[in-house]
Protein backbone atom coordinates (compact mmCIF):
# COMPACT_ATOMS: atom_id res chain seq x y z
CA UNK A 1 0.00 0.00 0.00
CA UNK A 2 2.82 1.97 0.67
CA UNK A 3 4.00 1.91 -2.93
CA UNK A 4 0.49 2.97 -4.06
CA UNK A 5 0.44 5.85 -1.92
CA UNK A 6 4.20 7.06 -3.34
CA UNK A 7 2.85 6.53 -6.99
CA UNK A 8 -0.65 8.93 -6.43
CA UNK A 9 1.44 11.59 -4.60
CA UNK A 10 4.09 11.65 -6.97
CA UNK A 11 4.29 14.44 -9.41
CA UNK A 12 5.03 12.75 -12.19
CA UNK A 13 1.89 10.75 -12.22
CA UNK A 14 -0.21 13.69 -12.25
CA UNK A 15 1.98 15.34 -14.87
CA UNK A 16 1.36 12.01 -17.17
CA UNK A 17 -2.27 12.29 -16.40
CA UNK A 18 -2.27 15.61 -18.27
CA UNK A 19 -0.37 14.62 -21.02
CA UNK A 20 -1.91 11.97 -21.70
CA UNK A 21 -5.93 13.79 -21.05
CA UNK A 22 -4.82 16.20 -23.86
CA UNK A 23 -5.48 14.24 -26.96
CA UNK A 24 -8.73 12.82 -25.20
CA UNK A 25 -9.66 15.90 -24.24
CA UNK A 26 -9.87 17.50 -28.12
CA UNK A 27 -11.70 14.30 -29.05
CA UNK A 28 -14.24 14.41 -26.60
CA UNK A 29 -15.40 18.30 -27.30
CA UNK A 30 -14.97 17.24 -30.62
CA UNK A 31 -17.48 14.44 -30.57
CA UNK A 32 -19.55 16.23 -28.00
CA UNK A 33 -20.27 19.44 -30.47
CA UNK A 34 -21.31 17.13 -33.34
CA UNK A 35 -23.22 15.28 -31.31
CA UNK A 36 -24.99 17.67 -29.74
CA UNK A 37 -26.21 19.29 -32.70
CA UNK A 38 -27.71 15.88 -33.36
CA UNK A 39 -24.77 13.89 -35.56
CA UNK A 40 -22.67 10.89 -34.02
CA UNK A 41 -19.33 11.31 -35.73
CA UNK A 42 -17.91 7.72 -35.20
CA UNK A 43 -15.55 8.97 -38.19
CA UNK A 44 -12.89 10.27 -35.00
CA UNK A 45 -10.65 7.57 -35.38
CA UNK A 46 -9.55 7.84 -38.39
CA UNK A 47 -9.80 12.10 -38.50
CA UNK A 48 -7.65 11.86 -35.38
CA UNK A 49 -5.09 9.09 -37.22
CA UNK A 50 -4.98 11.39 -40.13
CA UNK A 51 -4.61 14.69 -38.18
CA UNK A 52 -1.86 12.67 -36.53
CA UNK A 53 -0.03 12.10 -39.63
CA UNK A 54 -0.93 15.50 -41.72
CA UNK A 55 0.39 18.06 -39.27
CA UNK A 56 3.37 15.57 -38.59
CA UNK A 57 4.21 15.79 -42.35
CA UNK A 58 3.63 19.31 -42.89
CA UNK A 59 6.49 19.86 -40.25
CA UNK A 60 8.10 17.06 -41.69
CA UNK A 61 8.25 18.71 -44.76
CA UNK A 62 9.25 22.52 -43.52
CA UNK A 63 5.96 23.87 -42.30
CA UNK A 64 6.49 24.99 -38.45
CA UNK A 65 4.54 23.35 -35.65
CA UNK A 66 2.02 25.65 -35.62
CA UNK A 67 1.31 25.22 -38.76
CA UNK A 68 0.87 21.49 -38.60
CA UNK A 69 -1.23 21.84 -36.15
CA UNK A 70 -3.67 24.16 -38.26
CA UNK A 71 -3.22 21.92 -41.39
CA UNK A 72 -4.21 19.16 -39.38
CA UNK A 73 -7.30 20.96 -38.44
CA UNK A 74 -8.23 22.21 -41.58
CA UNK A 75 -8.09 18.56 -42.86
CA UNK A 76 -9.93 17.99 -40.20
CA UNK A 77 -12.90 19.97 -41.03
CA UNK A 78 -12.51 18.58 -44.55
CA UNK A 79 -13.52 14.74 -43.59
CA UNK A 80 -16.04 16.71 -41.12
CA UNK A 81 -17.42 18.25 -44.67
CA UNK A 82 -17.57 14.61 -46.30
CA UNK A 83 -19.64 13.25 -43.02
CA UNK A 84 -21.65 15.89 -42.98
CA UNK A 85 -22.84 16.27 -46.76
CA UNK A 86 -23.39 12.53 -46.47
CA UNK A 87 -25.81 12.52 -43.45
CA UNK A 88 -27.39 16.14 -42.76
CA UNK A 89 -28.44 17.01 -46.24
CA UNK A 90 -28.97 13.57 -47.91
CA UNK A 91 -29.64 11.75 -44.49
CA UNK A 92 -27.42 8.81 -45.01
CA UNK A 93 -26.60 6.27 -42.02
CA UNK A 94 -24.61 8.42 -39.41
CA UNK A 95 -23.65 4.79 -38.11
CA UNK A 96 -22.26 3.47 -41.90
CA UNK A 97 -20.81 6.94 -43.11
CA UNK A 98 -19.02 7.53 -39.40
CA UNK A 99 -17.32 3.64 -40.42
CA UNK A 100 -16.38 4.65 -43.85
CA UNK A 101 -14.73 7.43 -42.83
CA UNK A 102 -12.50 5.68 -40.07
CA UNK A 103 -11.85 3.22 -42.63
CA UNK A 104 -10.77 6.08 -45.48
CA UNK A 105 -9.32 8.26 -43.09
CA UNK A 106 -6.75 5.86 -41.26
CA UNK A 107 -6.16 4.00 -45.10
CA UNK A 108 -5.47 7.11 -46.55
CA UNK A 109 -3.48 8.28 -43.75
CA UNK A 110 -1.13 4.82 -43.92
CA UNK A 111 -0.85 5.35 -48.16
CA UNK A 112 0.33 8.55 -48.15
CA UNK A 113 2.71 8.68 -45.31
CA UNK A 114 4.24 4.96 -47.38
CA UNK A 115 4.15 7.15 -50.56
CA UNK A 116 5.77 10.46 -49.45
CA UNK A 117 7.93 9.66 -46.16
CA UNK A 118 11.48 7.73 -47.22
CA UNK A 119 11.58 4.54 -46.20
CA UNK A 120 14.30 3.89 -43.29
CA UNK A 121 15.60 1.71 -40.72
CA UNK A 122 14.31 4.07 -38.01
CA UNK A 123 11.56 6.18 -38.23
CA UNK A 124 12.06 9.93 -39.32
CA UNK A 125 11.46 12.16 -36.48
CA UNK A 126 10.57 16.05 -36.09
CA UNK A 127 11.28 18.36 -33.31
CA UNK A 128 8.22 18.41 -31.42
CA UNK A 129 6.46 21.24 -29.04
CA UNK A 130 8.93 21.92 -25.85
CA UNK A 131 7.88 22.57 -22.35
CA UNK A 132 6.20 25.64 -22.01
CA UNK A 133 6.79 26.79 -18.05
CA UNK A 134 4.73 29.67 -17.46
CA UNK A 135 6.64 32.70 -15.18
CA UNK A 136 4.08 32.16 -11.81
CA UNK A 137 2.60 28.47 -12.08
CA UNK A 138 6.21 27.24 -12.44
CA UNK A 139 7.26 28.62 -8.75
CA UNK A 140 3.78 26.63 -6.78
CA UNK A 141 5.41 24.06 -4.73
CA UNK A 142 4.00 20.52 -6.87
CA UNK A 143 1.97 22.15 -9.44
CA UNK A 144 5.12 23.85 -10.98
CA UNK A 145 6.41 20.20 -11.15
CA UNK A 146 3.21 18.74 -12.84
CA UNK A 147 2.93 21.36 -15.37
CA UNK A 148 6.40 22.20 -15.91
CA UNK A 149 6.69 19.18 -18.56
CA UNK A 150 3.57 20.12 -20.77
CA UNK A 151 3.37 21.53 -23.66
CA UNK A 152 1.41 24.40 -25.49
CA UNK A 153 -1.63 22.20 -26.81
CA UNK A 154 -1.97 21.04 -23.02
CA UNK A 155 -2.03 24.49 -21.54
CA UNK A 156 -4.63 25.15 -24.59
CA UNK A 157 -6.86 21.85 -24.38
CA UNK A 158 -7.78 22.53 -20.47
CA UNK A 159 -9.30 25.81 -20.85
CA UNK A 160 -11.01 25.42 -24.41
CA UNK A 161 -13.41 22.63 -22.52
CA UNK A 162 -14.65 25.89 -20.19
CA UNK A 163 -14.70 28.38 -23.39
CA UNK A 164 -16.97 25.69 -25.30
CA UNK A 165 -19.07 24.74 -21.98
CA UNK A 166 -19.53 28.48 -21.84
CA UNK A 167 -20.31 28.88 -25.71
CA UNK A 168 -22.86 26.09 -25.91
CA UNK A 169 -24.70 27.44 -22.30
CA UNK A 170 -24.43 31.61 -22.61
CA UNK A 171 -24.60 32.23 -26.26
CA UNK A 172 -26.63 32.24 -28.84
CA UNK A 173 -25.15 30.02 -31.11
CA UNK A 174 -24.80 27.54 -28.40
CA UNK A 175 -28.69 27.72 -28.18
CA UNK A 176 -28.95 27.13 -31.79
CA UNK A 177 -26.70 24.13 -31.77
CA UNK A 178 -28.64 22.37 -28.43
CA UNK A 179 -31.83 23.42 -30.04
CA UNK A 180 -30.75 21.86 -33.25
CA UNK A 181 -29.70 18.61 -31.66
CA UNK A 182 -33.25 18.51 -29.55
CA UNK A 183 -35.50 19.47 -31.94
CA UNK A 184 -34.54 20.48 -35.38
CA UNK A 185 -38.06 21.43 -36.82
CA UNK A 186 -38.52 23.72 -34.11
CA UNK A 187 -34.96 25.61 -34.18
CA UNK A 188 -36.50 26.15 -37.56
CA UNK A 189 -39.87 28.00 -36.46
CA UNK A 190 -36.94 30.12 -34.60
CA UNK A 191 -35.36 31.15 -37.78
CA UNK A 192 -32.77 29.19 -37.33
CA UNK A 193 -31.05 26.43 -40.38
CA UNK A 194 -30.99 22.84 -38.94
CA UNK A 195 -28.71 21.62 -41.80
CA UNK A 196 -26.42 24.65 -41.85
CA UNK A 197 -25.44 24.28 -37.81
CA UNK A 198 -25.34 20.61 -38.19
CA UNK A 199 -23.07 21.19 -40.58
CA UNK A 200 -20.76 23.94 -39.25
CA UNK A 201 -20.69 21.75 -36.02
CA UNK A 202 -19.70 18.62 -37.70
CA UNK A 203 -16.73 20.85 -39.47
CA UNK A 204 -15.57 22.37 -36.01
CA UNK A 205 -15.71 19.11 -33.69
CA UNK A 206 -14.08 17.31 -37.09
CA UNK A 207 -11.30 19.96 -36.47
CA UNK A 208 -11.07 19.17 -32.91
CA UNK A 209 -10.50 15.72 -33.57
CA UNK A 210 -7.77 16.28 -35.60
CA UNK A 211 -5.58 18.29 -33.46
CA UNK A 212 -5.77 15.68 -31.09
CA UNK A 213 -4.50 13.62 -33.18
CA UNK A 214 -2.04 16.09 -33.93
CA UNK A 215 -0.74 16.19 -30.39
CA UNK A 216 0.11 12.88 -30.35
CA UNK A 217 2.80 13.44 -33.63
CA UNK A 218 3.69 17.10 -32.90
CA UNK A 219 3.57 17.21 -29.08
CA UNK A 220 3.60 13.89 -27.18
CA UNK A 221 6.19 11.73 -29.79
CA UNK A 222 8.10 12.97 -32.52
CA UNK A 223 7.22 10.49 -35.30
CA UNK A 224 4.33 8.65 -36.82
CA UNK A 225 3.29 5.36 -37.16
CA UNK A 226 0.17 3.90 -38.28
CA UNK A 227 -0.94 1.70 -34.54
CA UNK A 228 -0.55 4.93 -32.50
CA UNK A 229 -4.11 5.79 -32.36
CA UNK A 230 -4.62 2.87 -30.37
CA UNK A 231 -8.66 3.20 -29.99
CA UNK A 232 -8.32 6.43 -28.26
CA UNK A 233 -11.40 7.84 -30.96
CA UNK A 234 -13.44 4.77 -29.30
CA UNK A 235 -12.81 6.09 -26.03
CA UNK A 236 -13.55 9.70 -26.47
CA UNK A 237 -16.98 8.63 -27.96
CA UNK A 238 -17.30 6.54 -24.32
CA UNK A 239 -16.77 9.82 -22.68
CA UNK A 240 -19.26 11.78 -24.25
CA UNK A 241 -21.41 9.45 -22.90
CA UNK A 242 -19.84 9.69 -19.30
CA UNK A 243 -19.70 13.66 -19.97
CA UNK A 244 -23.75 13.58 -20.82
CA UNK A 245 -22.42 15.97 -23.33
CA UNK A 246 -21.27 18.35 -21.43
CA UNK A 247 -17.91 20.00 -22.23
CA UNK A 248 -16.72 20.21 -18.79
CA UNK A 249 -17.73 16.90 -17.46
CA UNK A 250 -15.90 15.98 -20.64
CA UNK A 251 -12.82 17.46 -19.24
CA UNK A 252 -13.38 15.22 -16.09
CA UNK A 253 -13.95 12.39 -17.94
CA UNK A 254 -10.87 12.72 -19.59
CA UNK A 255 -8.73 13.18 -16.75
CA UNK A 256 -9.88 10.01 -15.05
CA UNK A 257 -9.58 8.04 -17.98
CA UNK A 258 -5.74 9.34 -18.05
CA UNK A 259 -5.26 9.10 -14.12
CA UNK A 260 -6.17 5.51 -14.73
CA UNK A 261 -3.88 4.73 -17.34
CA UNK A 262 -0.91 6.84 -16.06
CA UNK A 263 -1.89 4.36 -12.44
CA UNK A 264 -1.50 1.23 -14.36
CA UNK A 265 1.89 1.93 -15.98
CA UNK A 266 3.47 2.85 -12.97
CA UNK A 267 1.55 -0.32 -11.17
CA UNK A 268 3.26 -2.61 -13.51
CA UNK A 269 6.87 -1.17 -12.33
CA UNK A 270 6.13 -2.05 -8.82
CA UNK A 271 4.21 -5.54 -9.47
CA UNK A 272 4.50 -6.34 -12.84
CA UNK A 273 6.67 -9.15 -11.60
CA UNK A 274 3.82 -11.12 -10.17
CA UNK A 275 0.69 -9.84 -11.68
CA UNK A 276 0.73 -10.54 -15.63
CA UNK A 277 0.96 -7.12 -17.31
CA UNK A 278 -2.22 -7.47 -19.46
CA UNK A 279 -4.45 -7.57 -16.46
CA UNK A 280 -2.49 -3.48 -15.72
CA UNK A 281 -3.85 -2.73 -19.34
CA UNK A 282 -7.38 -3.65 -18.43
CA UNK A 283 -7.83 -1.16 -15.51
CA UNK A 284 -8.53 1.92 -17.24
CA UNK A 285 -10.90 0.41 -19.91
CA UNK A 286 -12.79 -1.70 -17.02
CA UNK A 287 -12.70 1.44 -14.45
CA UNK A 288 -14.04 3.57 -17.84
CA UNK A 289 -16.60 1.26 -18.66
CA UNK A 290 -17.86 0.38 -14.96
CA UNK A 291 -18.21 4.17 -14.15
CA UNK A 292 -19.81 4.52 -18.09
CA UNK A 293 -22.52 2.42 -16.83
CA UNK A 294 -22.95 4.90 -13.65
CA UNK A 295 -23.22 7.86 -15.55
CA UNK A 296 -24.91 6.92 -18.60
CA UNK A 297 -27.85 5.52 -16.54
CA UNK A 298 -28.53 9.23 -15.56
CA UNK A 299 -27.83 10.85 -18.94
CA UNK A 300 -29.88 13.26 -20.85
CA UNK A 301 -29.10 12.05 -24.54
CA UNK A 302 -30.43 14.73 -27.23
CA UNK A 303 -33.04 13.98 -28.42
CA UNK A 304 -32.35 14.16 -32.19
CA UNK A 305 -29.41 12.60 -32.18
CA UNK A 306 -29.27 10.47 -34.56
CA UNK A 307 -32.03 11.19 -36.57
CA UNK A 308 -31.86 12.90 -40.05
CA UNK A 309 -33.35 16.26 -40.52
CA UNK A 310 -35.58 16.47 -43.48
CA UNK A 311 -37.44 19.90 -44.48
CA UNK A 312 -40.95 20.05 -44.12
CA UNK A 313 -41.27 16.74 -42.32
CA UNK A 314 -43.13 16.30 -38.96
Amino acid sequence: MTEIFDILVSAGLWASVLRIATPLIFGTLGALFCERSGVLNLGIEGIMTFGAMIGWLAVFNGADLWTGVLVAALCGALFGLLHAALTVPLGLSQHVVGLGITLFASSLSYFLFRLLVPVSSSPPSVTPFQPLQLPILKDIPFLGEVFAVQTALTYIAIPLALLLAYVLFHTPLGLAIRMTGENPHAAEAQGINPIRVRIFSIMFGSALMAVGGAFLTLSAFNSFFPTMMQGRGWVCIALVVFASWKPVRALVGALLFALFDAFQLRLQTVYGKMIPYQLFLMIPYIMSIVALVVMARRARVPQALMQPYRRGER
